[in-house]
């Protein structure tokens, strides 16, 4: 069942659904946030659909840059609760959106929930103000036209913009449409009752993964219909992998341009990720380079990743199942609490293993297990990704 040459395998597949053990490896919940906080207008069922908008916007956007005490803000001549921003050498005002009148609060030092609650009048008068003394002496803005000209960003001169849509084609060079016409696809959905996962399921609006809104792009793919075998679990059945990867990028500086990789066992219904392995991640900020650094490192990356053989990945969980470091119950201990461990993290992270796997700890892969396991309980972030950061610390010992 394992599978080391990947191929775009075209046309319809289907699946009963392959046992898996969600219990090991970490579990990553930044897909089920986005699943969680998206309406359904940034819901998207394909690539292709999700292309078209996010390029259509961009073809009807332009830059300039301007200097800051020159942006003259008021309240609409038509409007007297809402704000216009007129800028050197502009034909028509702009309106500018929430995100970029909160950009241009700060640039301006001023508190943008404060602005918000005043009369436009109001609000408009403190932010001239603050423009007029800003410290950048230009700025650069992102104006789309739609039926009218908003004004969508605010940044600094330096500003690096990567455009969704470039994100977008980047990603369908490997994915096609994000429907299965290559071997990346929205993915399938974990049965809870059987512990089966069905990478067969319906694209849907409560299903996809495939989002965008007017401030940022999100996309989640799998190669779920081709599932890898790295060893065996407890039982004799073959510990099953799918190969993931998500990426994210805002154009008007809502957060960075992101691509992360990683092997999983299984996606649920809220699109939780389940027995994560081998999680890897590029960011890129949106500084004066960041367009360069995109066409050398991102989008040669995510293609890297997908055209890659999994076999350095199952060589590596091989030789942490083989790598014994542990005999006895003082080897144990010693080996935990030299790595940082208190006595009752050690004891909690021993009962994980022997609980789970029948058998106390002896390998470098039943202690990443464990410490990984005794991770899912920590309630903070913080400590969760400590515990998760010292278990891939050991795998990376033998990989």
């Amino acid at each position: 069942m394992t599978q080391f040459e990947i191929l775009d395998l075209a046309g319809p597949r289907r699946s009963s659904g392959y046992k898996v053990d969600v219990g090991r490896g970490e579990r990553v919940g930044r897909v089920s946030s986005e699943w969680f906080n998206r309406p359904d207008d940034e819901r998207y069922l394909s690539l292709d659909d999700l292309w078209s908008s996010v390029k259509y916007r961009s073809e009807r956007s332009r830059t300039r840059i301007v200097e800051a005490a020159r942006i003259h803000v008021e309240a609409s001549r038509d409007n007297a609760e809402r704000m216009q921003i007129h800028l050197p050498m502009a034909e028509t005002p702009l309106a500018p959106t929430h995100w970029a009148f909160g950009q241009l609060a700060a640039m301006a030092g001023a508190p943008p929930a404060y602005l918000r609650q005043l009369p436009a009048p109001l609000a408009g008068i403190n932010l001239q103000y603050g423009l007029s003394s800003c410290r950048s002496e230009q700025i650069k803005t992102f104006e789309t036209e739609d039926g009218r000209v908003e004004l969508r960003a605010v940044t600094g001169s330096d500003y690096g913009r990567i455009h969704d849509h470039e994100l977008i084609e980047a990603i369908q060079k490997i994915a096609g449409n994000g429907t299965g016409d290559t071997r990346w696809k929205v993915p399938g959905v974990l049965d809870w009752s059987t512990g089966v996962y069905n990478p067969d399921v319906d694209i849907s609006r409560a299903t996809t993964t495939l989002y965008a809104s007017d401030r940022d792009v999100f996309v989640f793919l799998v190669d779920d219909f081709n599932p890898i075998e790295a060893g065996k679990l407890p039982d004799g059945s073959p510990d099953l992998f799918f190969r993931g990867f998500y990426a994210w990028n805002s154009e008007v500086g809502a957060k960075t341009l992101g691509i992360a990789s990683f092997y999983l066992r299984a996606v649920c219904q809220n699109r939780q990720l389940w027995g994560v392995e081998d999680f890897q991640e590029i960011t890129i900020r949106h500084s004066k380079y960041a367009a360069t650094r995109f066409a050398h490192e991102a989008a040669p990356a995510l293609t890297r990743f997908a055209n890659s053989s999994p076999q350095p990945f199952i060589n590596g969980i091989k030789a942490a199942r083989q790598q014994i470091v542990a005999r006895t119950d003082e080897d144990r201990q010693e080996f935990l609490r030299k790595r940082g461990f208190s006595k009752p993290e050690t004891a909690k992270i021993i009962d994980k293993v022997l609980m789970e796997e029948g058998h106390p700890p002896e390998s470098i892969f039943d202690f990443v297990q464990g410490i990984t396991r005794l991770a899912r309980d920590k309630p903070h972030q913080d400590a969760r990704l400590e515990f998760e950061g010292k278990a891939k610390k050991l795998l990376d010992r033998v990989s």
